[in-house]
């Protein structure tokens, strides 16, 4: 009957040990089984480099959602990007969106001002005013080799 009791006890363990693991697995990696509290925007861009599936969407120096996807339109020759933003955050038609670095040579985000023209940018919608990233490299580049003229 010991026996029996220790067993049960340990399983109990593992369990809470593996559900744990599990939640903190859909944390970290900001996995979300709830797709309804979001809706989908697009922005097209010149140059996306450096950006990724995953990365943060930010309002106001707010995280808001998620870049979903990023493909290519061929006939135009711009990068689409598909992001995911929450509901209830208003994004307007006039909206600009612009891919920023975090720091000095930090990760990539897509920065959004929302806008405020008084109609609203609706799921499916497109953002039409988009600023490439800045290329920190070439510039310093360019600075290092002295391409850079002082006027």
């Amino acid at each position: 009957m010991k026996k029996y009791k220790i067993e049960t006890i340990v399983g109990i363990f593992v369990f809470l040990g593996l559900l744990c693991i599990g939640y903190m697995t859909v944390k970290l990696g900001k996995i979300s089984f709830l797709e309804g509290d979001s809706y989908p925007v697009t922005a097209k861009f010149i140059s996306v480099t450096g950006l990724r599936d995953g990365n943060p969407v930010d309002i106001l120096g707010i995280e808001v959602g998620r870049v979903e996807r990023i493909t290519m339109d061929q006939e135009n020759q711009k990068a689409v990007v598909k992001m995911k933003i929450r509901k209830g955050i208003k994004i307007y038609d006039d909206a600009i969106a612009s891919i920023k670095t975090e720091g000095l040579m930090g990760d990539q985000y897509v920065s959004i001002d929302p806008g405020g023209s008084g109609t609203l940018l609706g799921s499916n919608g497109t953002i039409t005013e988009t600023q490439a990233p800045v290329d920190i490299v070439g510039l310093i580049g360019k600075y290092a080799f002295g391409d850079i003229k002082k006027q």
